[in-house]
């Protein structure tokens, strides 16, 4: 499947900002299911040419500009082909050692409900099973609710406010699978839902964790499935704050406003169209 994806990042500064550094995580890899056609990234109109190679083995790039404003605007765009291989991520380029991914950080911590969700799973080649089991258990005792959790939400008080949304799917889920040996990590990318009624207007979130012998395994906990050919990955990483595709620090008048919103269309949709959705 071709999917045609426009995301659109946008700060406001009410009380103007000094300054702005940022941290793009938004290009995303090719490897056996993904493919990337075309893609590209901008702040304020110029786009960003200048990629590093992280510890993930995943580019990003560092963005600052010392002059006031009062907006910034953040667009990646471009198109990926994707293939159904039943969650199962392999040929990642330069992919680091599963075990970083058992590091425990504030969003992850497991507690004893936490614990007690893990129950039965077994690191190695038997936790295929296990893994499945995990994913329909948090996301029965995890309903989906929008604006009861943040970003700062850690999954023990997801799960003890008893619901969340993706985020907090997938680091409840994380937490468990650590605290029972098996690596598991946050996956930060976009989902084309269906419909489009359905369609979310933001970036999506899922986990992938390593059984030996398969490798990485995606396990979309808040839709119950492994992702498909309706996923794109972006990046990965130890937390949602870890993943984030943008992170930054404003100096002068206050962190701002963030509005984000994504476009995904399969087939040879118009990036243009997207441009009109957005404005």
């Amino acid at each position: 499947m071709i999917l045609v994806v426009r995301h659109l990042t946008a700060f406001r500064y009410p009380g103007g900002a000094a300054g702005v550094a940022l941290r793009l995580k938004l290009f995303p890899q090719s490897f056996e299911g993904q493919r990337v056609i075309d893609w590209h990234v901008s702040v304020d109109g110029v786009e960003v040419e200048n990629w590093i190679t992280g510890g993930y083995g995943e580019r990003f790039a560092q963005w600052l500009d010392r002059r006031p404003r009062d907006s910034l605007d953040i667009v990646a765009w471009g198109q990926v082909e994707t293939k159904d291989r039943s969650g199962v991520v392999s040929g990642l380029r330069r992919p680091c050692a599963p075990a970083v991914f058992l590091r425990d950080t504030p969003l992850t911590q497991a507690d004893e409900a936490i614990l007690a969700l893990g129950d039965g799973l077994q690191p190695g080649a038997a936790a295929l099973p296990g893994l499945h089991a995990l994913s329909a258990r948090v996301r029965e005792a995890l309903p989906y609710r929008v604006g009861v959790t943040g970003s700062a939400t850690s999954a023990a008080a997801a799960l003890a406010g008893g619901g969340g949304v993706c985020q907090d799917h997938a680091h409840v889920f994380i937490a468990a699978a650590r605290s029972k040996g098996v690596p598991a990590r946050y996956v930060a990318g976009y989902l084309l839902a269906g419909q489009d009624e359905d369609q979310q207007f933001e970036t999506h979130a899922w986990a992938e964790a390593f059984v030996d012998g398969l490798g990485w395994i995606g396990f979309d906990v808040a839709n119950g499935i492994c992702p498909t050919d309706h996923y794109v990955r972006i990046g990965a990483g130890l937390d949602a704050h870890d993943a984030a595709p943008v992170r930054g620090l404003v100096t002068g008048g206050g962190p701002g406003d963030l509005v984000a919103d994504v476009r995904i269309a399969a087939g040879d949709s118009d990036i243009d169209a997207m441009l009109q959705q957005q404005q």
